[in-house]
């Protein structure tokens, strides 16, 4: 299983939630990344919407997972993801080109918003950090 996952909101160390702390125990830093797409503020909370605009990026980061099967469950959960409630998530956990800092293009985990964004604040840098400091 791809143990790769990009991260752009809440679970980024830098926004100080717990399960943004839990994430740095159970998975190593790779570098940051961006990704074609766009960042909404949905409440206390961002949604990505992808995009095929490359002057449209989220930033975020790439985590390697220690244990992939057991991380994608509780972060699943944490996403809301109801298995078999596809049409009812919020969001969906997909596979997706990302580039790192480095130029290089690599395969990680997304989750990706799914409900409309209409009269949700476009983070228009796509920086969930600097929108929410």
């Amino acid at each position: 299983m791809n143990p790769h996952l990009f991260v752009y909101g809440t679970l980024l160390p830098a926004a100080g939630h717990r399960n943004g702390v839990r994430l740095q125990r159970e998975a190593r830093l790779i570098r940051a990344a961006s990704i074609p797409g766009r960042l909404y503020r949905i409440k206390h909370y961002p949604g990505l919407i992808e995009g095929n605009d490359p002057q449209e990026l989220v930033h975020g980061e790439v985590h390697a997972l220690n244990n992939p099967v057991r991380a994608l469950t509780w972060l699943d959960a944490y996403e809301g993801i109801v298995p078999g409630a596809h049409d009812q998530n919020e969001y969906e956990r997909a596979e997706r080109p990302v580039r790192l800092a480095s130029g290089e293009q690599l395969t990680v985990w997304v989750y990706l918003y799914r409900k409309d964004v209409a009269g949700f604040c476009l983070i228009a840098d796509g920086s969930w950090v600097s929108a929410s400091h």
